[in-house]
């Protein structure tokens, strides 16, 4: 039996019942409960994770009997995680706590034509200025001006350019160290001691349009900009900024924010409709990437055989025609085309539930909303339709992409 590791799953079981409690907090008891713990084992996990900044008491709950239990609650402030939404016009950085919370946040036009080069510049120096923004407190979209708690030294063991491990590490841990060498890089290299940012910031986590290696950090030829094909973005960023990065699409990474989310159904595919169209798909709780992260790539499903071709090679695509009728302004008939696409996805895989998202979405929600809707009732699917109104989910789903390992997610 690997002992560290068991330690390590169950005080990630421990830090997501805290983190699901919220200010209400929870108490030793209940966390016995609901995670089949003894009582001995959850009081030595909660006094590690006390000693060590990331849980702290919120007051006493009465009790049935004997004295009240003292009630615990999760510290956000004691650890921080970068999220990017690489879009193919627009770029979004964002810092959260360990709640997810935004506490700062910038955005910036870029040129996906413009090559990995120049693009990754833009990325490593907002990222640097999102930082030193938040190192200085300096008031998010939430109005979170607050100073970051306190440093829990350096975190969870995540080597640069890999994804982030099973769970917290509740010793000291190696340091995190800038990664390895890749050669000269098109911009400047941002080591730990040129990055001024809360501590400890666990991560950096990049979503950008599809498809790519999830595993080896690297796009594919994203549709209309085949340069990018192959090109390291992760271990680059990683070696740029002197901290782990993580890579997935832009629809994976807002599916799994969503999915952590307060009440979220156990299935569902989030469908994002922005410069592009995609899937997030939530299977039993969990994302569904795929072996090779190639699942939800539904704007490259053919709907129309001999119709436009699409810059993926195919020809009547989903999101070419979905996208030319935005173009042209007839958002009804974009949301009827987006509304086939949910039907495919819910005959297909039976989920629980449709949402939408994206900035084209967002720009007039009830339109694709009812658009959608109309789609499904007409043939027979009572699958309910719904809007993710958070206009930056996919850049704090980036960021969950980091967060998540450290609760077991």
């Amino acid at each position: 039996m690997n002992v560290p590791a068991l330690r390590s799953h169950n005080a990630a079981l421990v830090l997501d019942l805290l983190r699901t409690a919220g200010e209400a907090g929870i108490s030793r008891l209940e966390l016995a409960e609901r995670t089949g713990l003894t009582p001995q084992a959850v009081s030595k996990i909660t006094a590690r994770l006390r000693a060590e900044g990331l849980a702290a008491e919120a007051g006493h709950r009465a009790s049935t009997g004997g004295k009240p239990r003292t009630v615990l609650r999760l510290v956000p402030s004691a650890g921080h995680a970068v999220g990017v939404h690489l879009d193919r016009d627009e770029l979004t950085t964002l810092l959260t706590d360990l709640a997810g919370t935004v506490v700062a946040l910038r955005r910036r036009p870029v040129d996906l034509g413009e090559g990995a080069g120049p693009v990754l510049d833009a990325v490593t120096e907002e990222v640097r200025a999102l930082l030193t923004d938040g190192a200085a407190g300096g008031g998010g979209p939430t109005g979170a001006g607050e100073s970051p708690g306190p440093a829990l030294g350096p975190g969870p063991a995540l080597g640069p350019g890999s994804a982030p491990g099973p769970g917290p590490a509740l010793g000291p841990g190696p340091a995190l160290g800038p990664g390895p060498a890749l050669g000269p890089g098109p911009g400047p290299v941002l080591g730990p001691a040129s990055t001024p940012a809360p501590a400890p910031v666990l991560g950096v986590g990049v979503a950008m349009p599809g498809p790519l290696d999830h595993h080896a950090g690297v796009p594919g030829r994203v549709t209309g900009f085949p340069s990018w094909d192959g090109y390291p973005v992760r271990d680059e960023l990683a070696r740029r900024l002197g901290l782990p990065v993580v890579l997935d699409k832009d629809t994976n990474a807002a599916a799994l924010g969503l999915a952590l989310g307060p009440e979220s159904p156990g299935s569902f595919a989030y469908v994002h409709l922005g410069t592009g169209l995609g899937a997030g798909l939530v299977l039993g709780g969990a994302p569904l990437r795929g072996d090779r992260t190639g699942a939800g790539e539904l704007g490259h499903q053919t709907v129309q055989l001999d119709g436009p071709p699409c810059g993926c090679g195919g020809r009547g695509c989903l999101e070419v025609l979905c996208l030319a009728a935005v173009a042209r302004g007839e958002l009804p008939e974009a949301a009827r085309i987006l509304g086939a696409g949910a039907a495919n996805l819910v005959r297909l895989l039976d989920i629980d539930q449709v949402l939408l998202g994206g900035r084209v979405v967002l720009g007039a929600p009830e339109v694709f909303a009812d658009g959608a809707r109309e789609v499904l009732a007409g043939l027979g699917l009572p699958t309910p339709v719904a809007v993710a109104s958070a206009p930056q989910a996919v850049a704090v789903g980036a960021a969950w992409l980091v967060l998540a390992p450290i609760f077991g997610q």
